[in-house]
């Protein structure tokens, strides 16, 4: 079997628009046990899709994804962005959106880049092959196999860290039965030395231990993959996240290097902080012209208007008070229930009888247990 030159492959994905690139043996993560004990110990919240034993299986052996896997190709395409005027970011009348979601969804963007660059190694290759191609979709512990690859190492935040560019980059992989003539040297497990940055600025104090994450406590996890009610404990640390968080990049020391996407970031700063009147009045319509082509789009709109009745109850603007009451007869109970603690945040006493007569009439009995506990708060049950 002929080898791949590493030298070519790197730079064919250079000239598709990858940022960072490296290659490493088909072979298990070296974190695998780690992940497994963090699935054991339920830090991954409702995601259960990450404990299902196929899943588990492909993790394991990528050879169960691909038979007969010899080498993994990392990329990277960064999405830093320019800067934006703190008064905008920590606005409590504007909704926060991560940065990664402030442009096209990723994966539409870097799909059809590692397709062509799948197309260009099938035909380089002088004997058949097999490969898969995955953007953030696949059953493997990518940012484990890309320090493996030389890509960066793994901070105490969990994020792949390169020491150059900080951790604002997408990751894709091709997994195949090619085989190359080099691979990379993995990165140093970890650069962080005694920094506790990350750890210290979560709001919620998702981090147990250095290199340690619970989903169950994170802010990314519950606006975006947490599809029930979040806890009623952790919604004043929210702030005015709406989609995703930041912070324990944004603090990371090394984020200093991070590089700017090429187009600038719009006049109009509604894109990534939009006011959070205009997310409580978003009908289904609004939301697919809106955020359609956006990785928002995944979470549908009455997960975005559930996290905008959290940040609306945050930010101590009684303004909101009419669109919160106008919620309480939205037709999703999982918005009706976070408008009712909205509500109930920024005027506990004048909600006392408006959401008591809510309750006489509310056929859910998700919303039902909300109200009731936010009555009982308040000593009127």
């Amino acid at each position: 079997m002929s080898l791949l030159s590493a030298q070519n492959i790197k730079e064919k994905a250079f000239a598709l628009g990858f940022t960072l690139v490296g290659i490493t043996r088909a072979v298990p993560s070296p974190t695998l046990a780690a992940y497994e004990r963090w699935i054991h110990a339920g830090m991954h919240g409702n995601m259960g899709y990450m404990a299902r034993p196929d899943r588990i299986a492909r993790r394991r052996d990528l050879a169960v994804i691909v038979p007969e896997a010899q080498t993994l190709i990392m990329v990277g395409l960064d999405y830093g962005q320019d800067i934006v005027p703190q008064s905008i970011l920590h606005d409590p009348t504007r909704g926060r959106i991560a940065a990664y979601a402030w442009g096209l969804d990723y994966h539409d963007v870097m799909q059809p880049q590692l397709e062509q660059f799948s197309q260009w190694l099938q035909k380089e290759a002088a004997d058949r092959t097999d490969q898969r191609v995955y953007v953030d979709t696949g059953a493997i512990l990518e940012r484990s196999h890309a320090q493996q690859a030389g890509m960066g190492f793994i901070g105490k935040n969990t994020m792949l860290i390169n020491p150059r560019r900080g951790s604002t980059f997408f990751l894709g992989e091709i997994i195949t039965t090619l085989e190359v003539d080099q691979y990379d040297t993995p990165h140093k497990p970890t650069m962080c030395g005694t920094c506790t940055r990350c750890l210290n600025a979560c709001p919620t104090n998702a981090f147990p231990k250095p290199h340690v994450l619970d989903a169950r406590r994170c802010i990314s996890y519950h606006t975006i993959e947490n599809k029930g009610w979040i806890d009623r404990e952790l919604r004043p640390d929210f702030g005015n996240w709406v989609y995703g968080c930041d912070v324990c990049q944004d603090v990371c020391p090394f984020q200093r290097f991070s590089q700017r996407v090429s187009q600038p970031v719009p006049e109009n700063f509604d894109t990534i902080a939009p006011p959070l009147g205009d997310l409580l009045q978003l009908d289904e319509a609004t939301f697919k012209a809106r955020y359609g082509h956006s990785p928002i789009a995944r979470i549908k709109r009455q997960r975005l208007v559930r996290n905008a009745c959290i940040a609306a109850g945050n930010s101590g603007n009684k303004d909101y008070i009419p669109l919160l009451r106008a919620l309480l007869q939205d037709e999703a109970p999982l918005v009706r229930g976070h408008a009712a603690w909205g509500f109930h945040q920024l005027a506990p006493e004048s909600a006392q009888n408006e959401l008591y007569d809510h309750l006489q009439h509310e056929t859910d009995d998700d919303v039902r247990a909300e109200i009731t506990a936010l009555l009982r708060g308040i000593g009127l049950e």
